[in-house]
């Protein structure tokens, strides 16, 4: 089974979900026949991300996040409710402060547990998370697959 990474931008508004669904089916549906995907539990990418996974593949879904859900913005919260059936973990990091570094360290976990990360940058933020997420990927010498939003 491939475990993939999933990494992406919080900002999101600027195309519609349906085009967000279509990323999704070509990008992510080849594999999750036979996959478990580590998704970050936040906004944006991540719970869209979640939410499609969930309820078009049979994927086996891990949720991680720095510190604990209650902390995740209200709408990643929510996504994590609805998915909840289908996720098999949720991975809890436990991060005393939830900033910059905590992040770090939640990309870094989910890279490590994967083979591969497919990330969804937003294309006018070049030193994100996101890009610091595909960075460690390729030091890791793992592949990616970078799909800008």
């Amino acid at each position: 089974m491939r475990q993939v990474a999933i990494t992406g931008t919080r900002s999101t508004g600027h195309r519609s979900l349906d085009a967000y669904g279509d990323l999704f089916m070509t990008y992510l549906g080849p594999f999750a026949d036979d996959a478990h995907f580590f998704i970050g539990g936040a906004s944006g990418i991540d719970s869209m991300a979640l939410l499609w996974l969930a309820g078009n593949t049979a994927a086996e879904l891990t949720v991680v996040v720095p510190g604990t859900v209650d902390q995740q913005p209200a709408d990643a919260r929510q996504a994590i409710a609805r998915a909840r059936d289908r996720i098999k973990q949720v991975v809890e990091l436990k991060a005393t402060e939830l900033g910059t570094p905590a992040y770090h360290a939640r990309n870094r976990w989910m890279v490590d547990h994967a083979s591969m990360t497919i990330g969804f940058p937003h294309a006018i933020e070049p030193s994100t998370g996101t890009w610091q997420t595909l960075d460690y990927t390729a030091e890791q010498r793992k592949p990616r697959l970078i799909v800008p939003v």
